[in-house]
């Protein structure tokens, strides 16, 4: 049995670096598409203003696509090293949407992203036009294969367990591709890149305008960026209802800890605006809205959502199912014969996992006592808490943005977005929001699906290495270290491309001296108050 500190370190350490990694991969998704938008424009109109915002946000973009490959790397490498059950138990079924990802999108993405920066003068503008829009396919082919390949874990399908080789293997490479849980992940996800992207791209425009400079290029960005932020935030809500559906179906367990529902309410169920823990156990205190929750996760009046005892009660019989899978293999390992056992396996390997969430408490599961099982089933409910809030801020911060580009959309289809200081102000402060929003959706993603590393199929303490806790200490704090030695240096070159403004890049690029601004300086004063 591995130990538990080691487990812990093993989640931390893959924890961190995933956050750190995802800094990066929304603005890279947002941006990409925002360049090919106003180089699109470009081509169509011929004016320079255009092929200057290109450059200019293109710019900010390979910036934080460098970070984007330094800092996800290594989470691959952590597979093996921090997770080394994981790889050999689901290993062929896992690694084939990230060797894909590698082969198919990062290439892609890599190899047209030089030919974006070193092809203006060696491309006709329509042969540059298709290279920045398959810099922002590439990006987001990435995000899907990713996504293929994390929805596997919280629904895996396509696969059965293969006694004789004891791994989890591919039976249905179709159903691993089109899991309906990676398809509402990758259209969630890639919706609050595109949100990230353009609060960025207005954010720095409102700041230009509040500094008086760059007047053109920030009202065309934040046109562009208003009106692409507005459909995706909209995308984002109705989407991610659409994960709430899907959840419900596969992962009910994380819709009962995201609402702290620890009984089951008839239907339709309440929503929890705001809660806390009351006095008795599994008691909430707050703003509780009939219907709203049955409504959003079933789409039904008569459907009832099990609350958390309920579905504890359940993994109890799964635990108890999953034992006569365990039982069975035991015989194989005399028997590889034993057609009985066979069959017994075929039926029963689904709960196998449930099974080993007794291997926490002792190695011979097969002796487990009842209080030991009801222990293992109570180990399936994720920490309640922290999902409650963080879904509630992610919630937050999305109903903001649609409120905020809508405004933002009117304002700059006027023309006036200059005359409303403290608009602009705001939208700068506004910068960090979708970043919060983006780290609490992914932690509620992982952090939710706990305690398995494959739903259902393979607790996280059984997935990990048999590593030391000095090895882990001393690797994570290197991995943070140098990842917020990454981050701070990619905040200080982007802070720099910024005050420079939208200098002529494709002379640097090509060895010239230019050191003055290439948009010529508005003479107007910052934005006045409204």
């Amino acid at each position: 049995m591995v130990d538990p500190l080691v487990v812990d370190l093993s989640r931390l350490q893959f924890a961190a670096t995933a956050l750190y990694h995802f800094l990066f991969v929304p603005l890279t998704l947002g941006l990409s598409f925002m360049m090919a938008i106003m180089e699109s424009t470009y081509v169509m109109t011929g004016r320079e203003i255009w092929r200057k915002m290109t450059l200019f946000w293109g710019t900010l973009f390979g910036i934080n696509f460098a970070m984007g490959v330094a800092t996800g790397i290594v989470m691959e490498f952590q597979f093996g090293m921090n997770w080394s059950y994981y790889s050999h138990y689901v290993g062929d079924v896992f690694g084939a949407p990230l060797a894909i990802e590698g082969l198919m999108a990062f290439f892609l993405e890599a190899t047209f992203i030089g030919l974006f920066f070193f092809g203006w003068d060696r491309l006709s503008k329509v042969g540059h036009l298709v290279v920045t829009w398959l810099v922002a396919l590439g990006a987001n082919f990435s995000a899907l294969w990713i996504l293929i390949a994390n929805a596997w874990m919280q629904y895996p399908v396509g696969a059965e367990f293969n006694p004789d080789t004891m791994r989890m293997e591919v039976t249905d490479f179709a159903a691993v591709i089109f899991n309906p849980v990676a398809q509402a992940k990758f259209v969630h996800t890639v919706s609050a890149g595109y949100v990230t992207g353009a609060v960025f791209v207005f954010g720095i425009g409102a700041l230009f305008l509040l500094q008086g400079k760059h007047i053109e290029l920030a009202k065309r960005s934040m046109v562009v960026a208003a009106s692409f932020g507005l459909a995706s935030a909209l995308s984002v809500v109705v989407l991610g209802d659409e994960s709430g559906y899907i959840a419900t179906e596969h992962q009910i367990m994380k819709i009962a800890a995201m609402e702290a529902m620890y009984d089951t309410e008839p239907a339709p169920a309440g929503f929890n605006l705001i809660g806390f823990p009351g006095d008795e156990p599994g008691e909430v205190v707050g703003i509780h809205i009939p219907w709203v929750l049955g409504l959003i996760t079933t789409r039904s009046f008569d459907t009832e959502v099990p609350g958390i005892n309920d579905l504890v009660e359940h993994a109890q019989m799964r635990i108890r199912n999953g034992l006569n899978a365990y039982n069975a293999l035991e015989v194989l390992e005399t028997d590889r014969q034993n057609a009985e056992a066979r069959q017994i396996i075929s039926e029963t390997w689904p709960d196998m996992g449930y099974a080993l969430l007794l291997k926490a408490y002792r190695d011979d599961i097969e002796n487990a006592t009842d209080e030991e099982i009801a222990a293992a089933a109570q180990d399936t409910v994720p920490a309640v808490w922290p999902l409650f809030w963080t879904f509630r801020l992610m919630v937050a911060v999305g109903f903001f943005f649609i409120a905020f580009f809508a405004y933002g959309f009117w304002k700059a289809s006027r023309g006036t977005l200059q005359h409303h200081r403290w608009f602009l102000i705001a939208a700068v402060a506004a910068m960090p929001l979708p970043w919060l929003a983006a780290e609490a959706g992914w932690i509620i993603a992982e952090f939710g699906r706990q305690p398995w590393a494959i739903e259902g199929v393979l607790p996280t303490f059984y997935a990990a290495s048999g590593l030391t806790v000095l090895d882990l200490s001393l690797s994570l704090a290197f991995y943070v270290t140098v990842y917020t030695v990454l981050a701070v240096i990619m905040v200080i070159l982007m802070i720099k491309v910024i005050k420079a403004g939208p200098r002529d890049y494709l002379a640097i690029l090509n060895g010239e001296d230019s050191t003055k601004d290439d948009e010529t300086r508005e003479t107007s004063s910052p934005a006045p108050a409204e």
